[in-house]
């Protein structure tokens, strides 16, 4: 009996074993890839002198959540905050940032997911006697159509989309953080300017008072040059403080005006509608003592948006180097397609007319390592630089916040000293009065006495303008609601 001869083995099933090998060995191969290390390192909390304890303002600042401000319980301030909040340019943009960074994300999600699609081709189409095609379709017109389906993948073996991913991801949150940073700007520059315009007008009253004592001492001292009792010496010394009074009237009108229309621009409104606003300047909040730097604590670098930002964008970086790095290894996709094509559009949706296929995709970076190398040092010298900017802000944040707290420590300091010199004017007033009932005294010694009190009470003014102003500053150097 004859043997049996074997079956010759097909050509697809000697192909494949060694397409895949081929395959298997590519995905270990790469490109040689630069050793480029960052140089920056993130500061540590204790390097600048945080704490482990809470900063003097936390209570505060969890307390009241977003709106900081209803502690001066305003209603006019309330009502200017959420207008600036809701119709700010420079917020909206932000918020558009926020939604683009979003957007972005979207995208990179998208990325690891497979592309499906379909399409329809129609063409009307000649062809030629000396082309590739033989009679009875040379010469002749025919219409091909194609309809098919596909699908294709990018296989992640090296994480460069979960990178990516990452990257924009930590982007969108640094985008998020800027813009909580950009509110708190603008709600701590209204506050000011708001508290400001309250102590100019606060000022002008003071400073009318003064200008009524001052006229009435010119008008006592011309009566008693009249008499003479007094020589025109005494009268030009009563008239020479008049016209500076009134240029600081003048000056504080104008102040007042300036305000105004800065609170306009940040509330999104025109300066008319402020035009009569006159806010009362309200007391200093009840925030806990200044401690000096030694208060400040590590919730600092957690509650600043600006530094929440920065350390995003560190984050966002790295990831960035690390989509830098997969570039130089390979890349793996699958195509699988399934349709119909054909010559005639009554031959589409015939069986004979049937198509697929499915094959896989390499890509080695072998001759673009040059763009390669310098993509991934561009993205180290990028991390180097967002570490450095997340260094910065952190000594920022310090350096706001010790300093407000210095400033609310002197200016208590300076109130209990500015308390003592108003007693003792107003001890003095009062005296001068009692010998001016008893008949000991003149008019004129009470009404001194009267410009020394007001003189006293602008200063107090001041420093308590001063006091409402470092207060909102801590409130922003501690990140606000953050």
């Amino acid at each position: 009996m004859t043997p049996a001869l074997p079956h010759p083995t097909p050509p697809h099933a000697r192909t494949w074993p060694l397409l895949l090998a081929v395959l298997g060995l590519a995905l270990t191969a790469c490109a040689p890839m630069p050793h480029v290390a960052p140089r920056a390192a993130l500061l540590a909390p204790e390097q600048v002198g945080l704490a482990a304890q809470q900063s003097p303002a936390e209570a505060f600042a969890s307390a009241e959540a977003k709106a900081w401000w209803t502690r001066y319980q305003d209603p006019q301030l309330n009502a200017l905050m959420q207008r600036a909040l809701a119709q700010s340019p420079s917020l909206a943009q932000a918020r558009a940032r926020v939604q683009r960074a979003a957007a972005l994300v979207e995208g990179a999600r998208a990325s690891e997911l497979p592309l499906i699609g379909a399409g329809v081709d129609v063409t009307r189409q000649r062809y030629p006697e000396h082309g590739l095609y033989p009679p009875p379709l040379a010469g002749s017109l025919r219409t091909t159509a194609t309809v098919q389906a596909g699908v294709s993948y990018d296989w992640d073996f090296f994480g460069r989309h979960a990178a990516e991913l990452e990257a924009a991801l930590g982007q969108a949150r640094a985008v998020q953080a800027e813009s909580e940073a950009a509110a708190l700007m603008l709600s701590a520059q209204l506050a000011r300017s708001y508290l400001a315009l309250a102590k100019a007008l606060a000022h002008k009253e003071l400073l009318n008072q003064q200008l009524q004592q001052r006229e009435q001492t010119l008008a006592l001292v011309r009566q008693r040059v009249a008499a003479g009792l007094d020589t025109g010496l005494e009268a030009r010394s009563a008239e020479a403080p008049l016209p500076e009074l009134r240029r600081q009237v003048w000056a504080l009108d104008e102040q007042a005006t300036l305000l105004r229309q800065q609170l306009a621009s940040l509330s999104a409104q025109s300066p008319q509608a402020l035009a009569t606003l006159a806010p009362q300047l309200p007391a200093a909040l009840d925030l806990p003592a200044a401690a000096g730097q030694d208060a400040l604590g590590l919730d600092l670098l957690g509650r600043r948006p600006d530094v929440v930002a920065a350390r995003w964008r560190v984050e966002a970086s790295t990831q960035q180097l690390a989509v830098a790095r997969a570039q130089f290894y390979p890349n793996l996709s699958l195509t699988a397609f399934a349709g119909f094509s054909a010559i005639g559009l009554d031959q589409v949706l015939k069986a004979g007319s049937l198509q697929y296929g499915l094959g896989p995709s390499l890509r080695l970076p072998l001759f673009d390592t040059g763009r390669l190398r310098a993509q991934f040092k561009g993205s180290a010298a990028e991390l180097d630089a967002s570490v450095a900017a997340y260094n910065a802000a952190v000594l920022e944040a310090v350096r706001e916040a010790s300093g407000q707290l210095a400033s609310l420590q002197s200016l208590q300091r300076q109130h209990s000293e500015q308390q003592a010199l108003l007693n003792n004017a107003r001890a003095t007033r009062a005296l001068a009065a009692q010998r001016f009932d008893a008949g000991l005294g003149s008019k004129l010694a009470v009404l001194s006495a009267q410009g020394s009190v007001l003189q006293q009470e602008r200063q107090s003014l001041e420093l308590r303008g001063q006091t409402l102003e470092a207060q909102v500053g801590l409130i922003r150097a501690l990140g606000g609601h953050w």
